[in-house]
């Protein structure tokens, strides 16, 4: 008995784990179009201060509530990367897209980021997936970005630019938080991160505050508090939980539905457009991330 316990272990971890992902996945999925409405009222480099800084205060509490334990000295450039990465590379790259394109556009490229996980997984994280996983991985990516390149880059060349820019970036940041998860845990790795970059965000936030605040509508300030807490935290506290039980790699290519859902909430919520080409692509990375899966090591 002891035996088949001990051999489902690994069963049931990996099993949370993409549970665990596509929950970080579903929440993500709203970060796009929340933050295509933001800047319409803010300015994007000032969302991108102010969303690290309301989350690293809220990270700052959690870790004295829980009383976590400190990083050790050789963590600390890892947790740089992360907060590079995931807490001001992607935020700022994707605000400052999405004054140039609509968020069912950009939305798209999110297809590029479990390639950019699965890439910097091996780099970082020491993981090697069966060739046939990178034949799945990439074929995604690339129906990505042959879309991308049937559009003739008409929506704006500086917003579809932008947005490789912030996949790199939060690829990254995904794949280094989810090796530091295995020691730290899940959610520590992106409290100490915004912690790390907490004193910088909150200078810049007052440095960079408009004059005045009264012209922002409602809807503004609840986008911008759904990037602050859901985006910016609790997506995290079961994203990089889920990376670090069920494989970089593997767990990362369920960043593959990202686009389905947040293509989802972009035509019921901001009333966007979204093209037969749009859905095609979408269908077709949501097969290649079962085929991935299927293969990955």
């Amino acid at each position: 008995m002891e035996r088949t316990s001990t051999l489902n272990t690994p069963i049931r971890e990996k099993t949370s784990g993409w549970i665990n992902g596509f929950i970080g996945v579903v929440i993500f999925s709203g970060s796009l179009p929340a933050t295509r409405l933001a800047v319409l009222e803010f300015d994007p480099v000032f969302l991108t201060v102010l969303r690290a800084a309301i989350a690293g205060v809220l990270a700052v509490a959690l870790l004295w509530l829980f009383r976590e334990r400190r990083p050790a000295r050789n963590q600390w450039l890892s947790l740089l990367i992360v907060a590079l990465g995931v807490v001001l590379g992607f935020p700022l790259l994707t605000a400052l897209a999405l004054q140039h394109v609509t968020s069912a556009h950009s939305i798209v490229f999110v297809g590029l980021l479990p390639l950019a996980t699965a890439l910097f997984g091996v780099l970082r994280g020491g993981e090697r997936p069966r060739p046939v996983f990178w034949i799945f991985s990439v074929l995604g990516s690339a129906l990505v970005v042959g879309y991308a390149v049937s559009q003739g880059l008409t929506a704006s060349p500086t917003g579809d630019l932008l947005m490789p820019a912030a996949i790199v970036a939060c690829g990254l940041g995904y794949a280094e938080g989810a090796k530091l998860s295995r020691g730290l845990g899940g959610w520590p790795v992106l409290c100490w991160a915004l912690e790390l970059a907490l004193p910088l965000m909150a200078l810049s936030r007052v440095w960079l505050a408009p004059a005045s605040f009264g012209q922002i509508s409602l809807s503004a300030w609840l986008c911008l508090a759904y990037v602050s807490l859901f985006s910016m935290l609790i997506g995290f506290v079961f994203w990089y939980r889920g990376l670090a039980q069920g494989g970089i790699a593997a767990v990362g290519q369920l960043q593959l539905l990202q686009p389905f859902f947040g293509l989802a909430l972009a035509a019921t919520l901001l009333h966007e457009q979204v093209s037969l080409g749009m859905l095609a692509v979408t269908l077709g990375v949501i097969v290649c991330v079962a085929g991935a899966k299927r293969f990955a090591k």
